[in-house]
């Protein structure tokens, strides 16, 4: 099958968000009342994708949502943002949902469902998809799935998130050994390698990766490469949600990479892209 030649394809979960902006989180046997409920399509494969698509590139998704309302919801959310769902599987299981309390200093506390997600399986209609892409990008997605997707790329983003960190370094390698730029957060640097996360990124650029992206918070941002280390400050947006943060930020610093931009634009680009995002309930 000819598929259309895609700048980016992204592989991983699609969710119905529930974001609820409440005063503070509740102890045990507590109860809060909601100021506000926002619903919105979400999921770390989605939010990246639909940003790629508002950064002016062809974009493409792998994923799985179920036949059901929210399914639908997504699936017309995506068409609207020109994102590309040719490989976007409806099944006969309820789509992927996100519940996230929101605080007024933006903490969040989340519950997820994967539903629909759970079932994705890569065909070979897939890894011809993924083939006709300039790049793939993995995020919140399974071992095995990442696996088989990253042998299949031309060239690899990964932002393996907590889950995937957790399976650490040795069994993270075969996909690490395809990546060409790798995106953490100071926490999933100490998950992946069992090191400070300061130590544990120098380790990856010496040892794993050619190019390293560590978002620090209110601290700014790393990018390491075999050379140097370039430092960013952070956005001095006011914090509403961080929700897909790191996917706006992903998305903002490979839409300026893969045209070849010097680093430090890249990630002052990236920075903009994720201030815009904090600035707001959802990640899209």
């Amino acid at each position: 099958m000819l598929y259309l030649i895609l700048d980016v394809v992204t592989v991983g979960t699609c969710n119905m968000d529930f974001i609820l902006k409440v005063p503070s989180f509740v102890e045990p046997d507590g109860e809060m009342y909601i100021e506000k409920i926002k619903k919105i399509p979400g999921g770390s494969a989605l939010n990246f994708a639909v940003n790629m698509s508002l950064n002016g590139f062809k974009s493409g998704i792998i994923a799985q949502i179920g036949n059901d309302q929210y399914g639908d919801l997504i699936l017309k959310n995506l068409n609207q943002k020109n994102v590309d769902v040719t490989c976007l599987n409806q099944i006969n299981a309820e789509t992927g949902m996100a519940f996230i309390s929101v605080n007024n200093n933006g903490k969040r506390s989340i519950y997820s469902f994967i539903g629909a997600n759970e079932k994705l399986n890569l065909k070979e209609k897939d890894f011809d998809y993924i083939k006709s892409a300039s790049l793939l990008h993995l995020t919140g997605t399974y071992w095995e799935i990442a696996h088989e997707a990253a042998r299949n790329a031309n060239l690899l983003s990964f932002a393996p998130g907590t889950l995937l960190s957790s399976f650490g370094i040795n069994k993270l390698d075969p996909i690490l050994s395809n990546t060409h730029i790798l995106f953490l957060n100071q926490k999933e640097v100490e998950i992946l390698t069992g090191m400070r996360w300061d130590n544990g990124s120098k380790f990856l650029i010496e040892e794993k990766v050619p190019l390293l992206v560590v978002t620090k918070g209110d601290k700014g941002s790393s990018l390491y490469t075999k050379n140097e280390i370039i430092e960013c400050s952070p956005s001095k947006t006011d914090v509403v949600d961080t929700t897909g943060a790191g996917d706006s930020f992903a998305a903002g610093f490979i839409s300026k990479w893969i045209n070849g931009h010097k680093m430090d634009f890249c990630l002052e680009y990236a920075t903009e892209c994720a201030g815009r995002c904090i600035g707001k309930l959802g990640g899209i």
